[in-house]
C-alpha cells in the first residue's frame, strides 16, 4: 500500500469523479464522449457508487457544483506542485476544513475534514484535498497521470510499487494500445 486506505479510497473517488467528464479526444484534438453527470439521478448513482455520506440537495444546483469541483479536481491533478499547493490550500480553506477523526458504516478511522451537512460538492473536493495533501507531502504527484493512449484524456491515480501505470480504467485503452503495439511487431515482420 503506497498511501493509507482512506486516502487511496479519495484519490479513486476523485478520478472517478473526474472521469465522469466526456474525456475522448477525436484526430483533430476535439473533446468527445458522454458527460456521465448530467442529472440528478446521475449523481445519486456515482454517490452511492463512492459511498460518499452526509446531507444532500438532490438539485440542479448541486450537479453542476459537483461538475465545477470535477474540473478543479482535474487542474489539480494535471498541475505542477506548486500549483497544486496552492489549489488544494485553496480549496481547503474556502471549506473552513477541520480535520477530525470519524467511524461510520463500514468504514474504521479515517479523516473528513467537512461537517455531514457540508455541501456535497464541497465534501467531495474537501476529500480529495485531504488526500491530496498525503500525495504533495509524499512527494509523488507522479502518481496522478492522465491517460497514455492517444485518443483519452481521462485521469488516473498510479498506486502501483513501481509507478508503472499508464492507462486509465475507463474503457479498454492499455488493452487497445497494447493489440496495436502487437500488431505493429507483427506486420514489420512480414
Amino acid at each position: 500500500m503506497v498511501f493509507s486506505h482512506d486516502t487511496e479510497v479519495a484519490l479513486q473517488s476523485a478520478v472517478n469523479l473526474i472521469n465522469t467528464a466526456p474525456l475522448d479526444v477525436d484526430a483533430g484534438g476535439n473533446v468527445t464522449g458522454t458527460d456521465s453527470l448530467e442529472t440528478v439521478a446521475d449523481l445519486d448513482l456515482f454517490v452511492r457508487q463512492e459511498q460518499f455520506t452526509g446531507s444532500r440537495e438532490h438539485s440542479a444546483a448541486e450537479v453542476a457544483a459537483a461538475r465545477d469541483m470535477r474540473g478543479e479536481l482535474r487542474t489539480i491533478f494535471t498541475a505542477g506542485e506548486d500549483t497544486a499547493v496552492a489549489m488544494v490550500n485553496a480549496l481547503l480553506a474556502r471549506a473552513d476544513a477541520l480535520p477530525q477523526l470519524v467511524r461510520h458504516d463500514q468504514w474504521d478511522w479515517h479523516l473528513h475534514a467537512t461537517a455531514p451537512a457540508a455541501p456535497l460538492a464541497q465534501r467531495m473536493g474537501v476529500e480529495a484535498a485531504m488526500a491530496l495533501v498525503d500525495v504533495i507531502r509524499g512527494k509523488e504527484l507522479p502518481r496522478l497521470k492522465v491517460c497514455a493512449a492517444p485518443d483519452c484524456d481521462a485521469v488516473l491515480v498510479d498506486l502501483s510499487k513501481n509507478r508503472s501505470r499508464r492507462y486509465c480504467d475507463t474503457g479498454n485503452c492499455g488493452n487497445r494500445a497494447h493489440v496495436a503495439a502487437y500488431r505493429r511487431r507483427q506486420s514489420a515482420r512480414k
